[in-house]
This record gives C-alpha cells, sequence and structure tokens, in this order.
C-alpha cells in the first residue's frame, strides 16, 4: 500500500504507474492539466506536485473556479487598481499574484467562462499580468496546473473552450481513474477513513459490504466512499453490516439490477427480446443521467458510449432530461 501525504491511498497498479509519472513531472515546470470525475482527488494529486517540486516552499493557491461567482471572477484572479471601477476603494492583488514565483491551480478549467479565456492565455503566454484598471504589467513567474471533470475536446468542439488555450494547458495530461476502475483500493480506503475518524475504535467490517462496495458505480468516487463511511460509523457498535449501508447503495434502481429486471421481464411477461432490449436501454440512459446530474460528457462515459452515439440514443428514447427535478433524486 501506497500513500501521498497520508490523503490518497492505493494499492492498484495503474494508480501506482501514475504517482511514478508525477514524481518525474513534478520536477519540470511544465503545465499539467488533471482529468478525472468529481471526487477522484485531482486538487491531491495537484498538492502532491507541488510539494515534489521546487517550488514547495513558495505559495500554492488552490482556485475553485466553479465556486467563483462569473461577474467577480476577472477582479479574483488578475486583482485590480484603486478606482478602476465603482466600488474599488483600493487595490488588491489576484490570485495569479498572490502564487508568484508558486504554483496556482485552476480547479474545473471545463467552468471558465469564454469571455476571459482570452485573457488567461494572453496572462499564459506572456507571463505577466496586468491589473483591472492598470496601466503597467506585472512579471509573473508560477507553475499552472489545472483540472477538469470531463473531456475538453468536447467543449473545444461545442466553441465552449478556445482551441489555442487548451493547447496552452494540456503540455502534460494525466488521467485518474475513477473509483469503479480500482475497486481493489477500496477496502484500503475504508480501512483508512476508519481510522481517519474513529482512531480509538477498532471496527469490523463484514465481506458482504465490501462486495456491495466493489460492485457500486461510485458516481461521486472517493469523496462519495469518504462520506459514507463517515455516515455508517455514527450508527455502528463495533462491526458494519449491510444493514447499516445507505439505501442509494441498495436501491432496486442501481444500474446493475435493470437487467435483473430485464430477467423477471423475459420470465413472468409476454415482453419479447426487442421489447426487453428496448426497455433496458431506456433505463440505462436514464439511469446515467441521473447518476452524473445530467452531464452528458460523463453519462456516455459511464456507458462506453462516445457522446455522439449517447445523444443519438437520447434522441431515439426521446429523453429529455431535467436537471432540476432529477437532482432531487440523485443518488449523491
Amino acid at each position: 500500500m501506497d500513500s501521498i501525504k497520508n490523503t490518497i491511498v492505493t494499492q492498484n497498479v495503474k494508480m501506482l504507474e501514475i504517482i511514478k509519472n508525477l514524481e518525474q513531472i513534478a520536477t519540470s515546470d511544465y503545465s499539467v492539466l488533471l482529468l478525472g470525475e468529481s471526487g477522484v482527488g485531482k486538487e491531491l494529486f495537484a498538492e502532491y506536485l507541488h510539494k515534489k517540486s521546487k517550488r514547495k516552499q513558495l505559495p500554492f493557491i488552490k482556485v475553485a473556479l466553479a465556486a467563483l461567482p462569473s461577474d467577480l471572477l476577472e477582479s479574483e484572479l488578475f486583482g485590480f487598481e484603486k478606482g478602476s471601477f465603482t466600488g474599488s476603494i483600493n487595490e488588491r492583488k489576484g490570485l495569479f499574484e498572490a502564487a508568484n514565483n508558486g504554483t496556482i491551480f485552476l480547479d474545473d478549467i471545463d467552468d471558465f467562462p469564454v469571455n476571459l479565456q482570452v485573457k488567461l492565455l494572453r496572462v499564459l503566454e506572456s507571463r505577466e499580468i496586468k491589473r483591472i484598471g492598470a496601466q503597467n504589467s506585472i512579471p509573473l513567474d508560477i507553475r499552472l496546473i489545472t483540472s477538469s471533470k470531463i473531456d475538453l475536446n468536447d467543449l473545444v468542439l461545442q466553441d465552449k473552450f478556445r482551441l489555442d488555450l487548451f493547447f496552452r494547458i494540456n503540455v502534460l495530461p494525466i488521467k485518474i481513474p475513477a473509483l469503479r476502475e480500482r475497486c481493489d483500493d477500496i477496502p484500503f480506503l475504508v480501512k483508512y477513513f476508519l481510522n481517519l475518524f474513529v482512531p480509538e475504535k477498532e471496527i469490523e467490517v463484514s465481506d458482504k459490504v465490501i462486495e456491495v462496495f466493489k460492485s457500486y458505480w461510485w458516481p461521486g468516487n472517493v469523496r462519495e466512499l469518504r462520506n459514507i463511511v463517515q455516515r455508517i460509523v455514527l450508527f455502528t457498535n463495533g462491526k458494519i453490516t449491510v444493514d447499516n449501508l445507505p439505501d442509494e447503495m441498495l436501491s432496486k434502481q442501481h444500474i446493475e439490477n435493470i437487467f435483473i429486471k430485464c430477467g423477471l421481464c423475459l420470465k413472468n411477461t409476454n415482453m419479447n427480446f426487442e421489447k426487453i432490449m428496448t426497455c433496458a436501454e431506456l433505463h440505462l440512459l436514464e439511469q446515467a443521467l441521473a447518476y452524473s446530474k445530467g452531464n452528458k460528457t460523463l453519462a456516455a462515459r459511464m456507458l462506453g458510449l462516445n457522446l455522439s452515439t449517447f445523444r443519438d440514443k437520447l434522441r431515439k428514447h426521446n429523453i429529455c432530461y431535467n436537471i432540476k427535478a432529477q437532482r432531487e433524486s440523485a443518488p449523491y
């Protein structure tokens, strides 16, 4: 078992290979793009890269782009001069300036507004920053790490992400596997989280629980596993059994159980094979959309389909995903 800063635990071969590659990447100043679904630990990998770099004693600034209001994003990133706009009674450094000589991590770059992408590109190419309202530029020396939860190529094709900016940040792409792709790590992660939340207790986990964990889809990845373990330990006296698991993990609407239902339909109804497969496809599409909270790129990846095929199937079944309605019933 290997660990990074005692927060990422793995024995998975693919993950260990990624960590090995990061050891080499960390010593360079090249831009790194971390790719992976929400909850896989992209921020932890960014921290690891910084701590292994020659800039480790210098600032590490994390920017959650999706959490910043779009109307404040420019001033937060680039700063502003006194009097440059209404309410700017003092000058203010932006987050890029705060990261100078260190590392800046732009989380969820896929949410970065198109209208600001050209300014970000200019900063990365010129290696200097100009505050809002400023006349002079400030030299900038930073290591850039970005992350995306979806394939940026799809956004480029939709004209939602600049191709030149994509080339600038995609120098060293690192794909972090989803938890379902490294289910051999689940027992070690469970043990780690139990030690983290209740270090004073010795808690046993039944084999059946581990089986359920390994077969579960984990749409929220390691973050979801952490939250579930944290929830479970509040209601257990020493052993975790299937009865302690949340309903969503045992729900009959779980993707894998769809095919069990299909088998019952074949046995107990007059539905023929074609109708059953059409029904199964419909439910798989709907379930993948529910797990991905309407993110079609992620839903398509869950089902092993390319995005265009996935969209064709949505049209075929006349599925119009209602994000607001589904969020209330989504499994996380």
